[in-house]
């Protein structure tokens, strides 16, 4: 699918503005099947290229950003160990909206009301494209791995 003129999210906009490449793939999406697994599913794509944003809080930064494959779980204990953190926790969904400014399904790694430390899965990096979320639920935006991570200043670490 071709860039939409009418998608504009705060992601999208931010990617545009770095003259980052992207394509945006349109999918459908529910309130029961919000997260990346179905996503992936939905848009018949595998599960390695598609990645999830997870909002953690830590016990010495206050929020994290993991971007991770849609078929892994995020391993806190080493989420904390390569963010400065003894440990790290999920972060209530409740709250995602007020803090993100996304909600749940739509949250991506770019364009958050605040920059936070971005830490996305070292797998990525062997791909020439992922695809994260742009914004807003049933948008997801491909884009270069290496592109992403410097746009959000991330660290790579493995999961």
């Amino acid at each position: 699918m071709k860039k939409k003129a009418n998608i504009k999210t705060n992601a999208v906009r931010m990617v545009e503005k770095a003259k980052i490449p992207y394509q945006l793939h349109e999918y459908p999406w529910s309130e029961e099947h919000l997260d990346a697994f179905h996503v992936g599913q939905e848009m018949g794509v595998s599960l390695q290229q598609v990645y999830k944003t997870i909002v953690l809080k830590g016990d010495r930064v206050p929020y994290l950003v993991v971007c991770i494959a849609a078929d892994k779980e995020v391993d806190l204990k080493k989420v904390a160990k390569v963010s400065g953190n003894k440990r790290v926790e999920l972060f209530p969904l409740s709250d995602l909206e007020k803090v993100t400014g996304y909600v749940r399904g739509g949250c991506s790694p770019v364009g958050m009301k605040k920059h936070f430390p971005t830490y996305i899965e070292s797998s990525a990096k062997a791909q020439s494209s992922i695809r994260i979320s742009a914004g807003k639920r049933g948008i997801q935006m491909e884009i270069n791995p290496l592109q992403l991570a410097e746009l959000t200043n991330a660290t790579w670490f493995d999961n």
